[in-house]
């Protein structure tokens, strides 16, 4: 159990990391705690910059999650600008790029993940949206953008789709460039993915499915996107919604398994005192079908570890329910949104509702037993379904239930 005297040093000032600060002030930890983070700004929240602030209705700063209100009360000592380059797993120490070191008893590893930049010729000019510097830059681009100017986004699945979306909202013209069949196939599933592929269509958002790009060029004042099979496409912008990697360089030679993250056990260790969260974590997952080791980038998810991380530690108890992950996806004027994590060719019923009718929900399952429900503009039934993940259910029990009808 954590004591007084102890020193938990959080690498990562995201999300993740700052509700570990939250959850251990909760739980009745009155020892110092540091929060080191690599951006300048005070821990916000990300998944607002796709959807609210991009749609411009929110400020940036009311995307801020640790305001001066909230540092002051939790007692943590923040440094931001700094970017860890190495941890001594014997010394509990934690290396900066500025040549100091941090010294704890406990140390998180919170970095998260960066998105996936694509080899373009034009890669250096290319919009993410990521983090908040990626949408000062992507804000101050859009600003010289004529309305009706044409935008290429490359990449359908959430990120991509939901950028798309607010720049038509804005009055700007994306057009989507998906390499898969249909967009999000690889993640829902075939039968998910052809169910959803209509809503780009109905919201008059372009999209391209099955797009071979060779590259992306910058000429004069606009971009080239070349490809494979196809005529180039002029674009005043170029925006990549490619998917994340995690953040685990800095761990290498540390000693702690790294694999797709940083592999760590049921109780979020990968050593007695030392712990990942969130998006970089590679964990033990007990679920409805057993245990499987996974990485999940999910807001839930990193909240659900901070919760479990900090009552193992205050009270060495490890978590008593099964973890059900959730996301959800605003996009085309609709929402997503999914619970589990269903591998996307896991069997699936759609059990009401249908495409035409702009909503519905399904479940997945594998062996006869449920895996995953995912919904469209359905928040209420979704929810009410939720206990079949909690514990096994089969498929025959659910359909025989009908949870999502009450």
């Amino acid at each position: 159990m954590l004591q007084p005297s102890d020193h938990v040093v959080i690498v990562g000032a995201g999300f993740g990391g700052w509700r570990l600060v939250e959850a251990l002030r909760r739980d009745g930890y009155d020892g110092a705690i540091t929060l080191l983070g690599e951006e300048t700004y005070a821990p916000y929240d990300r998944p607002p910059l796709s959807k609210h602030v991009l749609a411009g209705k929110w400020d940036v700063e009311r995307a801020t999650l640790a305001t001066p209100e909230r540092l002051a009360a939790s007692n943590v000592t923040l440094r931001l600008g700094v970017r860890a380059i190495g941890l001594d797993i014997e010394a509990n120490s934690v290396e900066l790029e500025d040549g100091s070191r941090i010294d704890g008893t406990h140390i998180v590893i919170a970095t998260g993940a960066r998105a996936r930049r694509l080899p373009f010729s034009a890669d250096d000019e290319i919009l993410t949206l990521r983090n908040r510097d990626d949408e000062l830059r992507m804000r101050h681009e859009l600003k010289r953008l004529d309305e009706g100017g044409v935008v290429a986004v490359i990449g359908g699945g959430f990120i991509g789709a939901e950028v798309a979306t607010q720049l038509k909202s804005r009055g700007f013209v994306p057009i989507v460039l998906e390499a898969a069949l249909r967009p999000l196939i690889g993640v829902l599933g075939p039968d998910v993915s052809s169910w959803l592929e209509h809503l780009a269509a109905d919201a008059q958002i372009e999209l391209r499915n099955d797009q071979r790009i060779r590259d992306v060029e910058r000429d004069a004042d606009e971009f080239v996107i070349r490809f494979d099979d196809a005529d180039d496409l002029r674009a005043a912008l170029v925006v990549v919604g490619a998917g994340a990697l995690p953040n685990f360089e800095w761990l290498e030679g540390s000693g702690l398994t790294l694999d797709n993250g940083v592999v760590v056990d049921e109780n979020l260790l990968a050593r007695e005192h030392i712990a990942a969260i969130g998006d970089v974590a590679r964990f033990s997952w007990p679920n409805v079908m057993g245990e499987e080791l996974v990485r999940i980038e999910h807001w839930e998810v990193a909240n659900v570890h901070a919760n479990a991380l900090a009552h193992y530690w205050m009270t060495g108890e490890g978590a008593a329910a099964l973890m059900v992950p959730y996301f959800w996806s605003d996009q085309y004027g609709k929402k997503i949104q999914m619970l589990g994590h269903a591998r996307p060719d896991d069997d699936v019923v759609r059990v009401s509702g249908s495409p035409e009718e702009g909503k519905w929900l399904a479940l997945y399952s594998r062996g006869g037993v449920v895996t995953g429900i995912v919904t469209l503009s359905q928040p209420r039934a979704l929810m009410l379904s939720k206990h079949l993940l909690e514990s096994p259910s089969t498929l025959e029990g659910a359909l025989s239930d009908a949870p999502w009808t009450r």
